[in-house]
């Protein structure tokens, strides 16, 4: 145990324990398991300060989902008396805030039926479908968001498009929207679509290259981002395992 951990026994096994707990969960780079077993105390402790304590901001936005609850609660007594296309289209953003993708695409198909023209609600319905496996239902929506605004969404429409194309089997088209993506977006989803649309048509080289693309970012990422990106970074690392070589 050392000299520290007897110091503070047991609240240093506490520390580790801690540590460990959320390195299992937040699973950030593995040099920081081998801090806190081999520094004990001491390298928990360092650990806590550095993945943990800003993983605070993370907590805080956690607090969010209660009044995110309680409006949507509201909006559904509203809506008995005020079906209107708004009340409809706040109601999907909620719910797809909560990942509740289903009761979030029923809401956008009402918010449209209810003569909603706004864009987003098209293009949120579109992320709904293709995320729920529905790829064919996706693809009016996608293509409507970026044949009205091409770089809607910091060009995600595009993005998502080409994946559409590509789980709809319309290889040509996924090709073209993936490269026009691409050549402006930076986003890791965009890139790692595009990897495995790759893959699938055997072309492994070039889908090292993207996947190598997402992981190349985090070095120079401040610590905020790389946390929010760990997902891809792992999706990343996983596809060039699969991918071979």
């Amino acid at each position: 145990m050392g000299f520290l951990g007897s110091l503070f026994y047991p609240w240093g096994l506490l520390l580790e324990a801690a540590a460990i707990i959320h390195f299992i969960r937040r699973r950030p780079d593995t040099y920081w398991i081998f801090i806190i077993i081999f520094l004990g105390p001491l390298g928990a402790l360092i650990y806590l300060f550095a993945e943990a304590l800003p993983d605070l901001g993370i907590l805080r936005q956690s607090f969010k989902t209660f009044p995110r609850r309680k409006r949507i609660a509201q909006l559904l007594l509203e809506i008995h008396d005020n079906p209107s296309a708004g009340n409809y289209e706040e109601l999907g953003d909620l719910y797809m805030d909560e990942g509740k993708l289903q009761p979030a695409r029923e809401a956008f198909d009402k918010a449209i039926a209810a003569r909603s023209d706004t864009l987003d609600c098209f293009y949120r319905r579109g992320i709904c479908a293709l995320l729920l496996g529905d790829a064919a239902a996706a693809l009016p929506d996608l293509e409507m968001a970026v044949r009205e605004d091409a770089g809607h969404d910091f060009y995600r429409a595009a993005g998502l498009l080409a994946h559409a194309y590509a789980q709809t089997g319309q290889a040509e088209k996924a090709d073209a929207m993936f490269r026009q993506a691409v050549e402006r977006s930076t986003l890791s989803e965009t890139y790692l679509n595009y990897a495995d649309f790759l893959a699938s048509a055997g072309r492994n080289a070039e889908a090292r290259q993207w996947a190598q693309k997402v992981l190349d970012k985090k070095p120079t990422m401040p610590g905020y981002l790389r946390r929010r990106e760990r997902p891809w970074f792992r999706r990343a690392s996983a596809t060039l395992k699969r991918v071979p070589a």
